[in-house]
């Protein structure tokens, strides 16, 4: 069974930094894509930035230039470091992989997500 745990949330002054972990347990064989996704109150799901196996990434427009995503292929873990926070920026950010595990009838790819973890930006 493949779990995937964020950390890093808190609470944070405008302009602050955070660094969110999202890290993947259980029969792993291989992590391909991932994402950081947020919600906000109100608001639908949106992609915040994703990285490929590679390290290729890619950020939504307001995330580029503050936040910077990377991986630890070797952990099983990936990153978002998030700097000059904004109040806007305050969500329940979520990490989506898509994994290639081991189960009882093989190997199978599936998407998965964490739990979230809240990050609020306030003064």
């Amino acid at each position: 069974q493949v779990q995937l745990v964020e950390s890093g949330g808190g609470l944070v002054q405008p302009g602050g930094s955070l660094r969110l972990s999202c890290a993947a347990s259980g029969s792993i064989i291989r992590i391909n894509d991932i994402g950081w996704y947020r919600q906000a109150p109100g608001k639908q799901r949106e992609l915040v930035s994703a990285i490929t196996r590679g390290g290729n990434t890619n950020y939504t427009d307001s995330a580029k230039g503050r936040f910077t995503i990377s991986r630890d292929n070797a952990k099983n873990t990936v990153y978002l470091q998030m700097d000059n926070l904004k109040p806007e920026d305050t969500a329940v950010y979520y990490c989506n992989a898509v994994i290639v595990s081991l189960s009882a009838k093989g190997l199978i790819s599936s998407a998965y997500w964490g739990q979230g973890t809240q990050v609020t930006i306030s003064s």
